[in-house]
């Protein structure tokens, strides 16, 4: 995906500017993603990704590019903070959504996709196709920056073994 695409769609950008400029969605900034991506660029790759998904299929793009951004609105680092009440899977969801209604109104289609993302590894059934679009990006964005850096690292391997 081309990152600066996603400032250039108006459209895109009249759903979510308001989301994109609270200190909170910002702090995301801060935190590690799947090794390779800040929280943040992972929530605007889903966000926009998502979006372009949903538009496609004529559904709810809007509510899908809210909720994309605000999937992961937590701020710990999963890898380390653990919980007595459930595992990381089931607990930031959840703490996704207190913190987005911090931030905005959310409607009832924008919480079933924060909630159930995780819907693979919590068995709490998504609702909406919208909800569905959202978890699978966001598992092919996480194996996506995963393996990124693994990928460039063997590409250039190979790309030296050659000369």
């Amino acid at each position: 995906m081309n990152t600066k695409s996603w400032k250039n769609d108006k459209v895109y950008m009249s759903y979510v500017s308001d989301l994109l400029n609270s200190s909170m969605v910002k702090e995301l900034s801060n935190y590690t993603q799947h090794h390779s991506s800040t929280r943040l660029k992972h929530c605007i790759d889903v966000s926009y990704e998502s979006y372009q998904i949903a538009k496609n299929f004529n559904l709810d793009a809007k509510s899908t590019a809210r909720a994309g951004l605000l999937h992961d609105l937590f701020y710990y680092d999963w890898r380390t903070d653990k919980f007595h009440l459930g595992s990381h899977a089931y607990m930031h969801p959840r703490i996704a959504l207190r913190n987005a209604e911090k931030i905005t109104n959310l409607n009832a289609k924008e919480k079933d996709i924060i909630i159930k993302h995780m819907w693979g590894l919590t068995l709490s059934k998504p609702k909406y196709a919208e909800s569905v679009i959202v978890s699978l990006v966001d598992d092919y964005d996480a194996v996506r920056e995963y393996f990124a850096p693994k990928y460039r690292n063997i590409k250039q391997i190979f790309s030296t073994k050659s000369l």
